[in-house]
């Protein structure tokens, strides 16, 4: 169609082209716009809420909404004690991608409830940076790979995993920060299609079992 042939008509190619312009380094590569579409996400004057940011990043919503609900429990900042409802819905959320749906399903009083000044303000910038620096390195490797369906299951069943050892973790603990912190690098690997970050967030979030598994048993011990 003509539409298609027209950049100046056309918002994909508007958006690339924006996304190219605001690029910063030359050796900064294509895959170097989820923190672009987050920052952009957070400056925006509408009510920040689950469904808007997906509604953004939409090719990526499962990884993106779990990286997201579990960005508190990853990070040492205050929490007012939502990490386990956060991690409940997480678990929603991945047992969809264990499933092999192609479209998130939400329900809709996440979808619309706004997000509060812990999330937005602190937890999310910080995470920004974390982005930013994985962007650096990360590059499409095996992505035909990560893109295959019982790969996708497979990860998302560890994704499950690392969730459920967030959630038993004992209380004001910490435990329960390094297998958070692997999903949250795996959907970081899923977000920019690179095997190697996944790999890592894998080895993180089995590191966080192991302790959760021995340092549990020793506090079992001792009672």
């Amino acid at each position: 169609m003509c539409t298609s042939a027209n950049p100046s008509t056309n918002p994909s190619t508007n958006r690339s082209t924006n996304r190219s312009s605001n690029a910063g380094p030359a050796d900064v590569t294509g895959d170097d716009r989820f923190s672009h579409d987050l920052e952009t996400w957070l400056e925006q004057d509408e009510p920040k809420t689950v469904g808007s940011l997906t509604d953004l990043i939409d090719e990526k919503s499962f990884a993106v909404v779990t990286l997201l609900l579990l960005i508190p429990s990853a990070l040492p900042i205050p929490t007012g004690g939502v990490t386990h409802l956060f991690e409940l819905i997480a678990v929603l959320v991945v047992g969809q991608m264990v499933l092999g749906r192609e479209e998130l399903w939400l329900p809709r009083r996440f979808r619309d409830h706004a997000l509060g000044e812990t999330m937005t303000g602190k937890a999310i910038p910080r995470i920004l940076r974390v982005v930013r620096w994985f962007e650096r390195w990360a590059r499409p490797r095996l992505a035909r790979t990560l893109d295959l369906r019982p790969v996708k299951s497979l990860l998302a069943v560890f994704l499950l995993v690392f969730v459920v050892a967030a959630f038993v973790a004992p209380p004001f603990s910490g435990l329960d920060t390094l297998p958070s912190l692997g999903v949250v690098i795996v959907c970081l690997g899923i977000i920019f299609s690179d095997a190697i970050i996944v790999t890592f967030g894998l080895v993180v979030g089995a590191t966080g079992i192991a302790l959760v598994i021995v340092l549990g048993r020793a506090a079992l011990s001792l009672l």
